[in-house]
C-alpha cells in the first residue's frame, strides 16, 4: 500500500495526484482568521471602497485605486509564484499608451480602452513572460528590469506616436456619451473594473491553479518531478499579471487624462515593489493596504510642502519592515487571530 504524503505548505501530493482536494493557505503570514471575520473585513473593505471619495479627494481615491490592481498583479507573481518582477512598469505603461491612444484616436469609451490596453499589455508580455520565466531568482528580476528599460527607450523615441517627453494629452473621459470630467464620478465608473480585477486575481490564487503556483513557489524542483508544467505555469501567471497590470494603467491614464514616460519608468516598478512589501508579500489585501498608504502618504507629504517626497517614503517604508516583519495586512491579521 502506497502512503500518501501532502505538503502541508503547498497543498501537493507527493505521489503524483495532483493538488489535494483541502484548500491550503498561500500566504506566508501562517495565520487564518475565522470566516465571521473574513466576512466581515471584506463588507468594511466594499464599504471603504464606496465612500473614498467622500473622505479624500477623488484623484487620490483613483489613483489608490489604480496602484491596488497594480500591486496585486505584482503580488501575484511575488506572493504566490515567487518571482520578482523589477520590469511590471513596461506593462502599466504599455496599456496607459494603448488606452490614451485608443480613446484620442478611435474615441473609444473608456472601459473598452481600458480593456484593449490591457490586452496590449498582455501581448507584450508573450515574448518577456517567455524568455523571463526560464531564469529564477535575481536573474528573472534583470530580465525583466532590461526588457522593462527597452520599453522605456523605444517610447521615448517613438514620438510619433506617443508624444515622447510632451506625452499624450488630453485623454477623454467618457463613457457612452457620459462626460465624466469630474474625477468624482469617474472613480464610481472605473470601480466594477476594478473589483473585477481584483476578483480575478482572488479567484486564480484560490483555485487549483493558485495552489500549484504555491507549490511551484515553495519546491519547484518537486512541482516539476510530480509532472507539473513549471514554466507553463509561470508563463499563465505572468500573463494574467500583466493583464491586472494593464487594467490599473489604462485606469490611470484616463484617470489623469494624460500618459507620460514615467509610468514606464523603473521606478515606478520599484515602487510597486515597496507597496507590495509593506502591505504584505502573498497576501492580496495587502497590497491592497499598501496602496493605500503610501499614495496617502505621497499626497500628504506634497499638500504639506516637502520636496524629498521619495526620500520620507524611504524612510517610511524602511522603518514599516522593520517594526511590521508580515507587512500591514499581514500584522492586522495575525493581532486580529490571536484575539478571536
Amino acid at each position: 500500500m502506497t502512503e500518501t504524503l501532502q505538503d502541508q505548505t503547498t497543498g501537493v501530493r507527493a505521489d503524483g495526484g495532483g493538488p489535494a482536494p483541502a484548500p491550503v493557505p498561500a500566504d506566508r503570514s501562517g495565520t487564518i482568521l475565522p470566516r465571521w471575520l473574513r466576512w466581515a473585513l471584506g463588507v468594511a473593505a466594499i464599504a471603504v471602497a464606496l465612500v473614498l471619495p467622500f473622505n479624500l479627494y477623488p484623484t487620490v481615491a483613483v489613483d489608490i485605486a489604480c496602484w491596488a490592481l497594480f500591486a496585486v498583479a505584482v503580488d501575484l507573481l511575488l506572493g504566490y509564484t515567487g518571482l520578482m518582477s523589477f520590469g511590471h512598469a513596461a506593462f502599466w505603461g504599455t496599456s496607459a499608451y494603448a488606452t490614451g491612444l485608443a480613446a484620442v484616436g478611435w474615441g473609444l469609451p473608456f472601459p473598452l480602452a481600458v480593456l484593449l490596453g490591457a490586452l496590449a499589455a498582455t501581448l507584450l508580455a508573450v515574448p518577456i513572460g517567455y524568455l523571463a520565466v526560464k531564469r529564477v531568482g535575481i536573474y528573472f528580476a534583470m530580465v525583466t528590469l532590461a526588457f522593462a528599460q527597452m520599453v522605456y527607450y523605444i517610447a521615448n523615441q517613438w514620438r510619433s506616436v506617443t508624444g515622447g517627453e510632451n506625452g499624450l494629452q488630453q485623454v477623454p473621459r467618457e463613457l457612452f456619451g457620459l462626460d465624466l470630467s469630474d474625477e468624482f464620478y469617474y472613480y464610481y465608473a472605473a470601480l466594477p473594473l476594478v473589483a473585477g480585477g481584483l476578483f480575478l486575481v482572488w479567484r486564480t490564487v484560490h483555485s487549483p491553479f493558485g495552489r500549484v503556483l504555491v507549490a511551484i513557489r515553495d519546491n519547484p524542483a518537486r512541482a516539476r518531478a510530480l509532472g507539473y508544467p513549471v514554466h507553463r505555469y509561470k508563463l499563465a501567471a505572468f500573463l494574467l499579471s500583466a493583464f491586472t497590470a494593464g487594467l490599473g494603467g489604462g485606469l490611470f491614464a484616463v484617470g489623469h487624462r494624460f500618459v507620460s514616460l514615467d509610468v514606464l519608468h523603473w521606478t515606478t516598478s520599484g515602487k510597486a515593489v515597496i507597496v507590495v512589501v509593506l502591505g504584505g508579500i502573498g497576501t492580496l489585501w495587502g497590497p491592497v493596504l499598501g496602496a493605500a498608504g503610501v499614495i496617502r502618504l505621497e499626497d500628504w507629504l506634497s499638500f504639506a510642502g516637502f520636496e524629498q517626497i521619495g526620500l520620507v517614503t524611504g524612510a517610511v517604508f524602511v522603518t514599516a519592515v522593520l517594526v511590521f516583519r508580515r507587512g500591514l495586512y499581514g500584522t492586522l491579521r495575525h493581532w486580529l487571530r490571536r484575539r478571536s
